[in-house]
């Protein structure tokens, strides 16, 4: 993965690679199709492109997808600390409510 290249370039490169990978199958059909025959040479150059494109593809989209996996935008976020206390205080509010209830029916 080049560190260079933003996320969306890559994504982006990948795209052209599965445009081109598209284009090395159609044109492999119609080397299948001719009237005089599959032309083994011209096969084997374009299947071999093909499967290293997919490798290349697979490889970076799994680099991709671990990357976005790894990305955690609201890690360094205090939200859920303030709203967990938050909640907590609440409670207590109520349990001190209820015991100055309790407190009162005795008295």
């Amino acid at each position: 993965m080049d560190p260079q290249q933003t996320s969306l370039q890559r994504l982006h490169n990948v795209e052209k690679r599965i445009v081109r990978v598209l284009e090395l199958a159609g044109s492999v059909m119609d080397e299948l199709a001719s009237s005089t025959g599959p032309r083994a040479d011209f096969l084997a150059v374009h299947c071999r492109e093909f499967m290293q494109s997919i490798k290349e593809i697979q490889t970076t989209l799994r680099e991709e997808i671990k990357s976005a996996c790894e990305y955690r935008p609201f890690e360094k976020c205090d939200y859920s600390a303030r709203i967990s206390n938050e909640i907590c205080s609440k409670k207590l509010e109520y349990i001190i409510e209820q015991l100055d209830d309790i407190k009162e029916s005795i008295n």
